[in-house]
């Protein structure tokens, strides 16, 4: 759409975002022309793409690990903005449902109706929450008794208290304030717990430790507010030094929504909705972190400090094993960058860029002049480096590692969701079926170049990798459009290597129902 096509109302809003005429029309141009879907060539297996680290070799990334922690290099970064309202879904809908008793829910339950039956059996559990207690308290305060609600089955009166705004709020708040674990002494949010787990392997010599959260805009002062409750409390107790950070998604990333027709979806007074564009959005918070060595690990996905041993090793093996390969790139690209460069170091360079890195340097390659062949080793070899951790899948919603085909014909090892891919293509259905591993989000990055300078992330995604999905507004459809995810089309170009972890590393709480799971209960006593 031209620009002149926008009336001076939109320009004047899209100024006030900072979405410039010509982006907004660019998105308006995927809805109307979508981009081709991800072409997948094959899952990526251990021994095709997937390392299975010996013994050996995951002694050998300790060394390098420890010298990177000691010098400072690592940052955490941890994606905190999402509420927990798909936590907490379906004990909404009975909150929100007509008036029933316990007795309905248990017809219902011995009739095969599965919602009715983890509610109650959920219900039951609730003494085994880490709210638990703060929720006795809200309800004391309106002259009711948690246990004697729950005898009575008055669920509703709970559900109330505990979801609602008048109440404790819970559907609404950002995931990482939620209390998930229940200690002897204390209660602990996911924001606490991943503070524990970066004193473990991210703090330095000086005993300073780098987080950073990102945070939703209307949540940030909660979640500040919060970090500084607590920050005594941990810096006291682990003898270090928090060094936080908190950042929003830039308004400048909304993008636009349109109707079934394609056109500028507006809203009852007429203005463009612009609405957050998916976790894609954060490259930019990533890319303005301008850090060194970065964990990248979800807000929810936390477990109680005495089963974290395998996670902290593990995450202490990815970052070695990035640093060391990181360390080889980098000799091997000052080597490529002398003023003369012999065979040798051409044959040793393209061997380790496709062996190690499983990078495709074309069919060409072997025919290029030398002077042509350094030149593409230098350009395939100075990019973003992540080595991803992946874990046995066992039928989570969400997206794995392949080999795919990019744009250049070149092979790629990706993450890539179901969203990304035709499932209407028998092939490529089949070829998504057979994933034997999950992505997790348990990320480490190299995200500055040989030279030691940040790179500009940006130019290193894949801007055709977008999501288009059906949402509503005010009664009405509308199409909105997701960019590249953080740790898929954002991070398309970058060098990427998967290696399985242990499945107890990933903790994941998706439901409420989780939190019932032994990965966040407490022994009793």
């Amino acid at each position: 759409m031209p620009s002149h096509s926008w009336t001076a109302e939109d320009l004047k809003q899209m100024k006030s975002l900072g979405v410039s005429p010509g982006e907004a029309a660019r998105q308006l141009g995927f809805f109307r022309d979508p981009p081709p879907p991800a072409a997948l060539n094959r899952p990526a297996r251990v021994g095709d793409g997937i390392l299975r680290l010996s013994p050996s070799s995951q002694k050998a990334a300790l060394p390098f690990y420890e010298k990177a922690r000691r010098r400072g290099r690592f940052t955490k970064f941890v994606p905190a903005s999402g509420a927990a309202s798909r936590m907490f879904h379906l004990l909404m809908k009975f909150c929100l449902r007509e008036p029933f008793s316990a007795e309905d829910l248990k017809r219902e339950a011995l009739a095969g109706q599965k919602e009715s039956r983890q509610f109650l059996e959920f219900m039951q559990a609730l003494s085994r929450t880490a709210f638990f207690d703060e929720l006795g308290r809200a309800l004391s305060r309106r002259k009711l008794d948690l246990n004697q609600l729950r005898r009575e089955g008055r669920f509703q009166e709970i559900l109330q208290v505990l979801l609602l705004p008048e109440g404790l709020n819970y559907s609404q708040k950002p995931k990482g304030l939620i209390r998930f674990h229940a200690y002897p002494l204390e209660k602990r949010t996911p924001l606490e717990e991943h503070l524990v787990e970066a004193v473990l392997y991210v703090k330095d010599r000086n005993r300073r430790c780098r987080v950073h959260f990102t945070v939703s805009e209307e949540h940030k002062e909660e979640c500040l507010g919060h970090f500084l409750s607590v920050r005594k409390k941990y810096e006291g107790k682990y003898g270090v030094k928090l060094d936080i950070g908190f950042s929003t998604q830039q308004s400048g990333t909304h993008t636009l929504a349109v109707d079934h027709r394609n056109r500028p979806f507006r809203d009852e007074s007429g203005r463009l909705v612009f609405r957050p564009s998916g976790h894609g959005a954060l490259l930019e918070n990533l890319n303005r972190l301008k850090g060194d060595l970065v964990f990248i690990k979800n807000i929810d996905n936390v477990t109680l400090e005495h089963r974290l041993r395998t996670t902290v090793l593990w995450k202490k093996i990815l970052a070695g094993y990035l640093a060391g390969l990181q360390e080889k790139t980098f000799k091997t690209l000052k080597r490529l960058h002398a003023r003369k460069v012999s065979p040798k170091d051409l044959r040793e360079a393209a061997r380790f860029a496709r062996h190690e890195l499983g990078l495709d340097l074309g069919a060409e390659f072997e025919g290029l002049a030398p002077a042509r062949q350094a030149f593409q080793l230098k350009k395939v070899l100075n990019r973003p480096l992540r080595v991803c951790g992946v874990v046995p899948a066992r039928g989570e919603p969400g997206g794995g590692p392949f080999w795919t085909r990019d744009r250049r014909g070149r092979e790629t090892l990706q993450i890539v969701e179901s969203a990304q891919v035709d499932l209407s293509d028998a092939r490529q259905k089949k070829i998504f079926e057979q994933s034997t591993h999950f992505n997790p989000v348990d990320l480490v990055c190299g995200v500055r170049d040989w030279k030691g300078r940040p790179f500009d992330l940006r130019k290193y995604r894949d801007p055709h990798a977008v999501f288009i999905s059906r949402k509503s507004m005010g009664g009405r459809e509308l199409k909105a459009l997701e960019l590249p995810g953080l740790w898929n089309g954002a991070m398309a170009d970058w060098i990427t290597l998967f290696v399985e972890v242990p499945l107890e590393t990933f903790n994941p709480v998706k439901t409420v129902f989780d939190l019932l799971k032994p990965a966040h209960q407490s022994p009793r006593p």
